[in-house]
């Protein structure tokens, strides 16, 4: 049995299929491929197959992981790559399949790109610069308990943050993984809080999955 790992990208109108949806979306595209999916045993079998993280709706992504398993040990990655790509949906593309090499507890973050547009940019930049020096970032985050007011300054990374002439373009490094998931509209929303001028968030966009060494998660 072939123990694989698809890297998958989710742009343009697939953005709008939600997690859930995404999970019958794939059982369709297993059908379709007729690959030899590992079936899970017991009472009711159903392939098997598991993504590394949950994207949120509305946000476009480079590194979608998905792992299943094929009974067939010859086949080789490339034929399954190009017959899952030839009933993949429009904006959802294979772009990668190999052998599994890490466990999902590598996960420690993930990387995102997206524009703060505004027509004063200097403002927002103010904005943002003030937002980042503060002592704490504080956002109300839904959990499983309730709401919960969280410091998510601590474990914010902002890679780059460049003003042009019409945004405010950032990449930004968040907890990611079995323990811990931030994603870009909590600073975004504490953003808008600040009080710093009226602006959109556009193209929010999930770039890398990563360890904590830095390095991308395989």
């Amino acid at each position: 049995m072939l123990r694989v790992r698809a890297v998958f990208e989710k742009t343009g109108r697939a953005k709008y299929i939600s997690h859930l949806d995404l999970n019958r979306c794939m059982l369709r595209i297993f059908r379709r491929s007729k690959l030899p999916i590992w079936y899970t045993e017991g009472f009711n079998p159903h392939p098997y197959y598991a993504f590394a993280l949950a994207l949120s709706l509305g946000f476009e992504s480079d590194c979608e992981i998905l792992d299943f398993n094929i009974t067939d040990d010859s086949m080789s990655m490339d034929e399954i790559r190009d017959r899952l790509n030839a009933v993949m949906p429009e904006g959802m593309r294979i772009l990668s399949v190999a052998e599994q090499v890490q466990k999902i507890t590598a996960i420690t973050q993930a990387e995102y790109s997206f524009s703060l547009v505004t027509e004063d940019t200097e403002a927002l930049m103010q904005g943002v610069e003030a937002l980042m020096s503060g002592e704490n970032i504080l956002i109300e985050k839904k959990t499983k308990k309730g709401i919960k007011t969280v410091d998510i300054k601590p474990e914010l990374e902002v890679v780059s943050c460049t003003k042009t002439a019409g945004s405010v373009d950032m990449v930004m490094r968040l907890p990611a993984g079995t323990q811990t998931n931030y994603n870009p509209a909590l600073f975004i929303e504490a953003l808008k809080n600040s009080g710093t001028v009226p602006f959109s968030a556009e193209k929010i966009r999930r770039t890398a999955i990563l360890c904590a060494d830095g390095t991308a998660f395989k």
